[in-house]
């Protein structure tokens, strides 16, 4: 990583994994299943099945952290390897706000790292997309990765890091 870079989280076999948590849609009802776990290589492993029973199709994987001021980046960049599947990065300025602010990307199947300007994040609140400005780059409070693609699939998700740029 480059100076200009801040890593916020960076995976390996030693890494404490308990302040991140799954949410499954089963909390309105669903039933889709998810769990979260570093693998033998040290990956940080989000994984699981997305089921559209009783109105479910979503599970998402998020992180809590200490303010972080973010305004001299511009750009989120995590380094994953996934399933060919499609994916949400969400951000919060505000862990206490009841929208994020969210972009999609796609996953190869193989490593690669993705990067989003944080200019492009739209505010989200259950799907919606809010008529309010985009990210303001200020301050990060909590990052999630959510899937949500409108149909029932299993779904595989390994990060190595997830860093400002």
């Amino acid at each position: 990583m480059n100076p200009n870079t801040a890593t916020l989280v960076e995976f390996n076999s030693t890494s404490n994994i308990s302040d991140w948590f799954v949410i499954n849609d089963t909390i309105m009802g669903g039933k889709s299943d998810s769990g979260f776990y570093l693998n033998k290589e040290g990956d940080a492993v989000f994984k699981g099945n997305i089921s559209l029973e009783n109105k479910g199709g979503f599970s998402m994987l998020k992180h809590r952290l200490l303010p972080i001021n973010v305004a001299k980046y511009d750009t989120i960049a995590l380094k994953l390897k996934g399933d060919g599947k499609r994916y949400q990065v969400r951000l919060k300025s505000n862990s206490e706000e009841q929208h994020a602010y969210a972009s999609y990307f796609v996953t190869s199947g193989n490593w690669q790292i993705i990067e989003i300007p944080l200019a492009e994040l739209h505010p989200t609140f259950r799907g919606q997309k809010l008529q309010i400005a985009n990210y303001p780059n200020k301050i990060l409070e909590e990052i999630a990765i959510l899937i949500g693609n409108k149909k029932a699939e299993s779904f595989h998700l390994e990060l190595k890091w997830i860093a400002l740029k």
